[in-house]
């Protein structure tokens, strides 16, 4: 199925991934990372903070290694070359790429003012609320990369859809990400230093998509997809860990202030959540109003609502610090992504019968 377009020869089924046992309990996963960086934050401080000194140009040497092993695993998965297959479902692209770059990091924007800045700053640090909300901003202005084929995969989505929706939203991505921070964090009156900015875009958006790109390359004609596959299964777990290991670093720095303020994480998620359903849910209405087969709807609803935190999350610590109420924003929303895109998937099945109800027959 297409939006009224002959669709491309569909994807293999073995390239269609299923959500891994550790991805599922991520979660978990996260919740035992706060517990055990809030120890050994306690118990090890002289370590955290040689960690934290190790610094060139406000880029933490410790980190940008942790980050680059979790990025980069993600975008070997992207090929670039199935951009050409983006007209065969125009009006789905259409969709998302409106919800990804017209809406989603406004609308976090607007729901972070209102919900951080007014109705739960009595309830929050008020030295960190602006912090808050500029990692909330930096939460959303970025669309996910790789779990993506994941949420597309359970809920039966058009892969191919997928594959060159993701693809052009990077290609996007290399080039809007830092003008829509910039604008946002500028309207937010949050200082912004644009070098900082700049260098964490180079950094952590085109070096990896380039250095991806370079392997991706050499290892397909070298070896084939089989080559490709095996690195990746490879890397797979190594870029769960190094993810886990950034997180705890981050409860490291966050202990005393998450001890002081549980509510803290309980707060931050309440505008991720509400941005998350809104913008799933406006992207699935689009894409019924314009006749969009619910192959393509549903993972348009998946990639418009999901955020490329691991993006978020090193660009937080690159602008405002390890210890930042930034990094911990874009921290809840390592947290909540599972739990919350597994509902989404669960929605937009169980709602496939009032979707296709009256549609016309697409090809």
């Amino acid at each position: 199925m297409s939006d009224g377009i002959v669709a491309a020869a569909p994807v293999e089924a073995q390239d269609r991934p299923g959500i891994s046992f550790f991805e599922r309990y991520l979660t978990l996963w996260v919740a035992l990372c706060i517990v055990a960086g809030i120890a050994l934050g306690s118990w090890l401080p002289g370590v955290f903070a040689a960690i934290a000194s190790a610094e060139v140009a406000r880029v933490n040497l410790v980190v940008a290694v942790l980050i680059w092993l979790m990025i980069v695993p993600m975008l070997l998965k992207i090929d670039f070359s199935a951009l050409g297959s983006v007209r065969q479902h125009w009006k789905g692209v259409g969709v998302t790429l409106f919800i990804n770059w017209a809406v989603k990091p406004f609308s976090m924007a607007l729901l972070g003012t209102v919900f951080i800045g007014w109705l739960f700053a009595p309830l929050l640090p008020s030295g960190e609320i602006s912090s808050y909300i500029a990692g909330l901003i930096l939460l959303a202005a970025a669309p996910c990369t790789a779990m993506v084929f994941v949420w597309s995969n359970l809920c039966d989505g058009e892969p191919n859809y997928t594959l060159s929706q993701v693809a052009l939203n990077d290609l996007i991505m290399v080039f809007a990400f830092a003008p829509i921070v910039g604008l946002l964090l500028g309207v937010a009156s949050i200082t912004v230093p644009w070098e900082t900015l700049l260098l964490s875009v180079s950094l952590y958006i085109v070096l990896p998509v380039i250095a991806a790109q370079i392997i991706r390359r050499a290892l397909l004609a070298r070896g084939g997809q089989d080559a490709l596959d095996h690195l990746l299964n490879t890397l797979g777990p190594i870029s769960l860990v190094a993810l886990l290991a950034t997180l705890v670093l981050l409860f490291g720095f966050q202990g005393e202030q998450i001890l002081a303020r549980p509510l803290v994480i309980v707060l931050l998620a309440v505008p991720i959540l509400v941005q998350v359903y809104f913008n799933a849910g406006l992207a699935y209405w689009l894409s019924k109003r314009l006749g969009v087969a619910w192959c393509v709807a549903a993972p348009a609803a998946l990639i418009g609502a999901s955020n490329f935190f691991e993006l978020a999350v090193a660009a937080a610590i690159s602008l405002f610090g390890l210890n930042s109420g930034a990094a911990l924003a874009t921290v809840v929303g390592v947290l909540v992504e599972v739990p919350v895109m597994l509902s989404v998937v669960a929605i937009v099945k169980r709602t496939r019968g009032w979707y296709e109800k009256g549609a016309p027959s697409l090809a």
